[in-house]
């Protein structure tokens, strides 16, 4: 690492880092081991302390307050990417004519002006459902092509390591595999990845973005670059493509993913396979099976094309897309067959955690017991329960919002048995639900938990309730 070519934002004076996190810890680490001048804001003492002992005592930690009174000292504010845009230390930076990135634009900055050599290929993905288990596959994916190509891949951002610790790694990171939120993108203005992706787009964060067009246009960011791919089967995502498309400012080349038989420059299903369609250098290309992906059902065949698509863009063989899948394993609580029993599947999608998701995962089974429920923020699963009543063999309902539930499935849905489970004790209620579904489960169905709802009104967080769910399933008796 050399501060011989530190980008221009790091030359104004004093770079102010808001946020004591992992990230802010992260970014005021390698700022210091730069030499630049750099200050931490953070009302939590311990969290300050645990940057002091990282930098070596060569950060300076003050208070939110202060460093809001000091706003136009600095020359560049750095913030964690969970702090709102009208967090008042920003607000007031900006007002006073400061620059506020987030972490990751830092460490894209950081990389392309060579501070820890050639720069990296950044490959992005993103999107409000499967971006973790799509960037997941993509990085095995590049791994496996590591033998043929010679340059290793990781997977970074909100999975993997840390992008400062893949960019100071020996042996060298080549390729960056980013999951990337839309709290980072928004923070991001120069941020082109050499291959971007959008999943799909769905109401999420709202609040913190003030709406549906501002989230939207913030996760576009990531088809900024010279590749864009876009989820072909999501209408939002079209609908940003082409706006982006209309103002000129979409990647050159874009390609796209679905589960349909792919035209030029897509991947799809055809037969049972995966299949790419004049994709770099190739023409009809087999890819891998699509039978047997994990997570189960579509959404994990479309994380799989979504993967492949990113991969062959970036250069990677044919051969090196079904290796990388084959090697993937699922990660906690997106899908995961967790228990079988008398030809009854036991699912954790516990991260479903709107409706949207929870849409995802039910199109992926065909005679379900659904396990739902928890808070739903608002969110509407009118369209959710009209769409999936006819594969619904029985619902089991838990959590605050299980009545609001409970009555969209008396509406759209009155042939199908509801069991509503009013325990508010986490472990009970969720032992009770999957002793409800089990009754009504027979050989051949899938008992799913996707609550289409967050958990945090009964449990510590979606994996928690993920594995209670696990727990439940091994344990209760199957007739």
């Amino acid at each position: 690492m050399t501060s011989q070519n530190l980008p221009s934002q790091l030359r104004r004076g004093a770079v102010l880092v808001a946020g004591a996190g992992v990230s802010g810890l992260g970014a005021a680490r390698v700022l210091a081991e730069l030499g630049v001048p750099v200050t931490v804001a953070d009302d939590n003492a311990a969290a300050l302390d645990k940057v002091r002992e990282a930098t070596g005592e060569k950060a300076t930690c003050i208070s939110v307050a202060e460093a809001q009174q000091k706003a136009a000292d600095w020359g560049l504010v750095v913030t964690s990417p969970g702090w709102r845009p009208d967090a008042p230390l920003l607000t007031t930076a900006q007002d006073a004519g400061v620059e506020v990135i987030g972490d990751v634009e830092l460490a894209y900055l950081l990389d392309r002006a060579e501070v820890f050599g050639k720069p990296r290929t950044w490959l992005v993905v993103t999107g409000t459902n499967g971006k973790t288990t799509a960037t997941g596959m993509l990085a095995a994916i590049m791994d496996a092509d590591s033998a043929r190509s010679g340059k290793r891949a990781q997977a970074v951002g909100n999975i993997g390591i840390s992008l400062y610790d893949a960019l100071s790694a020996t042996p060298r990171i080549d390729i960056l595999v980013a999951e990337l939120s839309s709290f980072q993108l928004h923070w991001s203005e120069e941020l082109t990845p050499d291959v971007g992706a959008v999943l799909n787009l769905a109401e999420d964060h709202i609040d913190w973005h003030g709406s549906f067009d501002a989230y939207a246009a913030d996760k576009a960011k990531a088809l900024s670059g010279e590749n864009a791919v876009i989820g072909l089967g999501d209408e939002h995502v079209r609908e940003i493509a082409q706006k982006l498309r209309d103002e000129g400012t979409l990647a050159k080349n874009t390609y796209g993913f679905s589960a349909e038989a792919p035209k030029d420059g897509e991947v799809g299903v055809l037969e049972g396979q995966l299949v790419a369609e004049g994709i770099g250098k190739q023409g009809s290309v087999d890819l891998a099976s699509a039978e047997g992906i994990q997570p189960v059902g579509l959404a994990g065949v479309l994380d799989a094309a979504a993967a492949a698509t990113v991969a062959l863009v970036a250069g990677a063989a044919p051969e090196s897309i079904a290796e990388g899948l084959a090697a993937y394993t699922v990660s906690g609580h997106r899908g995961a067959v967790v228990h079988s029993a008398n030809g009854i599947d036991f699912i954790d999608n516990s991260k479903a955690t709107n409706p949207h998701a929870a849409d995802a995962a039910l199109r992926g089974v065909d005679s379900v017991v659904w396990v739902a429920g928890g808070q739903l923020k608002g969110a509407e699963v009118d369209d959710l329960v009209r769409a999936h009543a006819p594969k619904l063999r029985a619902v089991v309902l838990l959590g605050i919002d299980r009545q609001l539930l409970a009555d969209a499935l008396a509406q759209h849905a009155p042939h199908v048995p509801v069991t509503v489970i009013d325990s508010t004790d986490p472990q009970e209620a969720m032992d009770a639900a999957v002793a409800a579904a089990v009754q009504h489960a027979v050989a051949g169905d899938t008992v799913l938990l996707a609550p289409a709802a967050a958990s945090l009104d009964m449990y510590t967080g979606m994996a928690q309730r993920g594995d209670m769910f696990a727990a439940a399933a091994k344990n209760v008796q199957v007739r």
